[in-house]
C-alpha cells in the first residue's frame, strides 16, 4: 500500500538554506543556458547535428531554471496560489523533457552507428524530437492544472523544496513523472550498451585489417579520404572502420585503407565528418550528468515509501542542488568536450596537411 507522505517539518534556518542554495545552483544553471547558447552562435564549430538537439534542449532548460528560480517561494505562497501552480506545471513538464532530449541524442548515436545516418538525415528528425517531446510532456502537465479535489486539494502542491505533485496525489507523482523518467533512463543505457558492442566489434575487426595494411588515419572520426599513390598502390574498401586508437565515424556506409609500396598523399577530411567525442562522448557524457542529476531525489522518494515519516535534511539539500544544476552541467559538458574536439581535430587537420616522406 501506497503511504501519503506529508511536507518535512523544517525550521525557518533550513528554509532559508534551501531557499538560497537552490537559487545559487539555479544561477549557475542560467549561466549553462547562456553558454551554450552563446557558444552555439558564435562559434561555427558548434554547428553539427548533436549540437543543435543541446541548444534546443538549453531552451527548454531555461524554463526549468526558472522554476528551480521560484524555489521555496512556490510553497510559501499557497498550493491554491497561481504561482504555486505556475510552478508544479514546469516541475512537471521540464524535467521530464530534459530526460527525452537525452533520450533523443542517444537514438541518434543509435542510428549513426547502427544505421549510418549522415548529417541531413539527422537534422530532418529534429523537427520531429521537438514536436514528439513538447507534445509528450506539455499535455500532461497542462491537464493536471485542471485536477482538483475538495479533499486533497490541486494535483501540484507543496513537496517543500517546491511545488510539484502534491504528496496526497502520490500515486500520479510515481505514475506521471518518475516512470517516464527511468523508462527513459533504461531505454538510454540500453542503446549506449548497443553501441558499446558495436564499436568493440569494429575495433576487433580493426586490429586483424591492421595487422596486413598501414590504415590511413586523419582525425578521431573515421572518414573517407582520398588516396592519391606517387607510386604502385592498392585500394581497398571495408563495412568496420580504422584502428581502435583513432576509431571515427562517418556518415558513409563505407571505410577505406590503403596500403602503397611508395609514398602515399592524403587529401583533408571532408567536413561532413561525424566526431566521435561530439556524437558520442558527449551525449554520453550528458548521461552520465543525467544520472546523477537523479540519483538523490529517487533516493528521497523510495526512503519515503520504505517510511512514511522519514525525513532527511541533508538528503533535501542534495536533492535541491542536484535539481537545480541541469543546465550547469549541460553548459560544462557541452564547452568541455566541444572544445577538446575542436583542439584535436585542429591538430590531425595540420598533421594530415604536413608532407610524408619522399620516395
Amino acid at each position: 500500500m501506497l503511504h501519503i507522505r506529508g511536507e518535512a517539518a523544517l525550521d525557518d534556518g533550513q528554509l532559508l538554506t534551501l531557499t538560497i542554495v537552490t537559487r545559487v545552483a539555479s544561477a549557475l544553471s542560467a549561466l549553462g543556458v547562456l553558454t551554450i547558447i552563446a557558444t552555439y552562435c558564435l562559434s561555427k564549430h558548434f554547428r553539427n547535428p548533436m549540437h543543435r538537439l543541446i541548444v534546443i534542449n538549453a531552451f527548454y532548460n531555461a524554463l526549468d531554471v526558472t522554476c528551480t528560480l521560484i524555489s521555496t517561494s512556490g510553497p510559501k505562497a499557497g498550493n491554491w496560489a497561481a504561482l504555486c501552480q505556475f510552478q508544479g506545471f514546469l516541475n512537471q513538464m521540464f524535467p521530464i523533457a530534459d530526460v527525452l532530449w537525452t533520450l533523443a541524442m542517444a537514438i541518434n548515436v543509435f542510428l549513426i552507428v547502427h544505421r549510418n545516418y549522415d548529417i541531413d538525415s539527422l537534422r530532418r528528425l529534429e523537427w520531429k524530437y521537438v514536436v514528439g517531446i513538447t507534445t509528450i510532456t506539455f499535455i500532461p502537465a497542462f491537464v493536471l492544472l485542471f485536477i482538483k479535489t475538495e479533499e486533497n486539494g490541486p494535483m501540484y502542491g507543496s513537496v517543500t523544496l517546491w511545488c510539484a505533485i502534491a504528496p496526497k496525489w502520490v500515486l500520479f507523482r510515481i505514475i506521471l513523472y518518475y516512470v517516464p523518467i527511468w523508462s527513459c533512463i533504461l531505454i538510454t543505457i540500453t542503446l549506449y550498451s548497443f553501441i558499446g558492442i558495436e564499436i568493440v566489434k569494429r575495433r576487433r575487426i580493426l586490429r586483424a585489417i591492421s595487422s596486413n595494411i598501414d590504415a590511413i588515419v586523419l582525425d578521431d572520426i573515421v572518414q573517407p579520404a582520398t588516396q592519391e599513390s606517387c607510386g604502385n598502390s592498392t585500394s581497398a574498401e571495408y563495412d568496420d572502420p580504422p584502428p581502435p586508437h583513432e576509431f571515427q565515424i562517418t556518415p558513409t556506409s563505407k571505410y577505406y585503407a590503403t596500403y602503397a609500396t611508395s609514398t602515399t598523399r592524403i587529401s583533408p577530411a571532408r567536413p561532413s565528418s561525424l566526431s566521435f567525442r561530439q556524437y558520442i562522448l558527449m551525449p554520453l557524457f550528458f548521461f552520465l550528468a543525467l544520472l546523477l542529476v537523479w540519483v538523490a531525489p529517487s533516493t528521497n522518494r523510495v526512503a519515503s515509501f520504505i517510511d512514511p515519516s522519514f525525513t532527511s535534511y541533508p538528503l533535501m539539500l542534495v536533492v535541491g542542488i542536484t535539481g537545480s544544476l541541469r543546465g550547469f552541467w549541460n553548459g560544462i559538458v557541452f564547452v568541455a568536450v566541444g572544445m577538446r574536439s575542436w583542439k584535436r581535430r585542429k591538430e590531425l587537420d595540420e598533421m594530415a596537411l604536413r608532407p610524408r616522406g619522399g620516395g
